[in-house]
Protein backbone atom coordinates (compact mmCIF):
# COMPACT_ATOMS: atom_id res chain seq x y z
CA UNK A 1 0.00 0.00 0.00
CA UNK A 2 1.48 3.57 -0.93
CA UNK A 3 -0.05 6.87 1.18
CA UNK A 4 1.08 10.24 0.67
CA UNK A 5 3.06 11.38 3.67
CA UNK A 6 4.13 15.08 4.37
CA UNK A 7 6.85 16.35 6.05
CA UNK A 8 7.01 19.64 7.73
CA UNK A 9 10.31 21.24 9.19
CA UNK A 10 9.88 21.34 12.94
CA UNK A 11 10.18 25.06 14.63
CA UNK A 12 11.94 22.84 17.17
CA UNK A 13 13.99 20.79 14.85
CA UNK A 14 13.62 17.89 13.32
CA UNK A 15 10.67 17.31 11.25
CA UNK A 16 6.61 16.50 11.57
CA UNK A 17 5.31 13.92 9.27
CA UNK A 18 1.38 13.27 8.55
CA UNK A 19 -0.94 11.46 6.32
CA UNK A 20 -3.47 13.26 4.80
CA UNK A 21 -5.52 10.18 4.48
CA UNK A 22 -4.95 9.02 8.03
CA UNK A 23 -6.58 11.44 10.11
CA UNK A 24 -4.83 11.63 13.15
CA UNK A 25 -1.41 9.47 12.10
CA UNK A 26 0.54 11.76 12.99
CA UNK A 27 4.74 11.58 14.05
CA UNK A 28 8.18 12.90 14.18
CA UNK A 29 11.55 12.66 14.12
CA UNK A 30 15.02 14.66 14.50
CA UNK A 31 16.23 13.61 10.65
CA UNK A 32 14.19 12.73 7.47
CA UNK A 33 14.63 9.07 8.15
CA UNK A 34 14.13 8.81 11.76
CA UNK A 35 10.57 10.77 10.79
CA UNK A 36 9.98 8.53 7.97
CA UNK A 37 10.67 5.34 9.85
CA UNK A 38 8.50 6.42 13.09
CA UNK A 39 5.28 7.51 10.59
CA UNK A 40 5.76 3.97 8.80
CA UNK A 41 5.07 2.61 12.59
CA UNK A 42 2.85 4.91 13.02
CA UNK A 43 0.49 3.70 9.92
CA UNK A 44 0.46 -0.11 10.58
CA UNK A 45 -0.40 0.94 14.52
CA UNK A 46 -3.05 2.90 12.71
CA UNK A 47 -4.00 0.24 10.04
CA UNK A 48 -4.00 -2.70 12.69
CA UNK A 49 -7.41 -3.97 13.54
CA UNK A 50 -8.74 -3.63 17.01
CA UNK A 51 -9.00 -6.61 18.89
CA UNK A 52 -12.21 -7.00 20.55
Amino acid sequence: MKLQVVLEPSDEGGYTVYVPSLPGCISEGDTLEEALANIREAVELYLEPVEE
